[in-house]
């Protein structure tokens, strides 16, 4: 029996019709704070990461275009690419890092899982469990389909998903997993692309956010994910999946990345004129 894996937050943190969807999907794009341009076609030549925000697509969705903007670049429909998405666990349902197999409906139409991947993931990985639990509920992965599959409505790719929830984000486990996902990426010989799905410091006054943030993303440039641990612990810096985008630049160095360039910054005080309480949303890549 095939798992089904029905929207979430569909309505809510994005529209549930598709042509609505898709519109606000390409005015994200074209924002004063998105890329300016649609995605374009590519080629695949080597794995990539992107860090990606995960908030309301009125939010932090032009962020996120710059992040699908640059992976367009370097994506082809040729055959399918496997899109390992990382995502924390906000629900605190499931077990401490899962992942499930089957299908993920969107809006846009169906998202398969790379089965053979997250078969050999869990099975591998002491630290992975097989549970959907953890994913009924949770919006961080989910908020990245829709702008998977509007890449594969335009026909640049195919994507299959690995979906890899995480509420155990100690950096033993991160770099676990990324150093598994790196090893079956290589073992099963698949065009890999990994997504880290996080928000940077929530509800700070936009001084102390943007000073925290700051922090954050010189490791993620600087590809140091040992150090991005420490300071989110010892400055108090409430990024939501740190433990996501360890596991991704660790994996990402495994298999040969060498660089990291960030592609936007902003905070919802630069949407909402409300400074006084603000979320962080970064958008980089990795290879």
């Amino acid at each position: 029996m095939v798992n089904i894996r029905y929207p979430a937050v569909a309505g809510m943190f994005y529209p549930s019709h598709p042509d609505e969807l898709i519109e606000l999907i390409e005015q994200c794009y074209l924002h004063k704070f998105g890329p300016k341009s649609m995605p374009v076609h590519g080629s695949y030549k080597k794995p990539i990461g992107i860090l990606c925000p995960h908030a309301g697509y009125i939010y932090s969705g032009p962020v996120m275009a710059h992040s699908y903007y640059e992976l367009s670049k370097r994506v082809d429909n040729l055959e399918n690419i496997t899109a390992v998405i990382l995502g924390p666990n906000h629900t605190g349902l499931g077990s401490g890092v899962s992942v499930m197999d089957g299908i993920w409906k969107t809006p846009l139409g169906d998202v398969k899982c790379d089965e053979e991947f997250v078969e050999e993931l869990w099975r591998k990985c002491e630290i992975v469990d097989l549970d959907e639990t953890a994913h009924l509920n949770e919006h961080s992965i989910e908020v990245q389909l829709p702008f998977l599959k509007h890449l594969e409505l335009l026909n640049i790719a195919k994507f299959k998903i690995v979906p890899i929830c995480m509420m155990f984000q100690d950096y033993e486990t991160a770099v676990e997993v990324g150093y598994f996902i790196a090893k079956i990426a290589k073992e099963l010989n698949r065009r890999v692309i990994i997504i880290a799905s996080s928000d940077l410091s929530h509800y700070e006054p936009q001084e102390i956010a943007s000073k925290k943030d700051a922090i954050v993303i010189k490791h993620i440039l600087e590809m140091n994910e040992k150090d991005l641990y420490e300071d989110v612990i010892n400055y108090n810096i409430s990024m939501c999946g740190y433990g996501p985008v360890i596991a991704m630049l660790r994996a990402m160095k495994i298999l040969g990345a060498t660089k990291s360039e960030l592609l936007c910054y902003y905070t919802s005080g630069d949407i909402t004129g409300d400074y006084s309480s603000v979320v962080g949303y970064a958008s980089a890549i990795v290879e």
